[in-house]
């Protein structure tokens, strides 16, 4: 994992952005924050597990889906199950310890 603060590749509004193995951020400050850094953490391994290029494929189609959904932008991102699993999971700093395999399956 390397961690950047590039603020132009984070889309406008997020704090983050992972691409494995990066981790892009818009604040320097948020180097230091482990909330923000376990979220990222959790989808390096997500894209780990489904080898890189089929999880944004995976990432696109469920976004696509959600906002055909709920006609949301934001909604749809928030219910995209890597998404999902993350979020109920950045404050556990002790989560990617125990974390399952695929364990965002038990988010869709």
């Amino acid at each position: 994992m390397i961690i950047l603060v590039i603020k132009k590749l984070t889309p406008k509004g997020f704090r983050g952005i992972t691409l494995f193995p990066f981790i892009l951020l818009t604040d320097k400050k948020d180097r230091e924050d482990k909330v923000i850094i376990n979220h990222e953490m959790i989808h390096i391994r997500q894209q780990l597990e489904l080898l890189v290029l089929p999880f944004f494929l995976w990432y696109g189609i469920e976004f696509l889906l959600r906002w055909f959904q709920c006609r949301n932008r934001y909604i749809a991102y928030r219910n995209i199950s890597f998404e999902r699993e993350a979020y109920a999971n950045e404050k556990d700093l002790y989560y990617l310890k125990q974390r399952s395999f695929w364990e965002f399956l038990k988010y869709m």
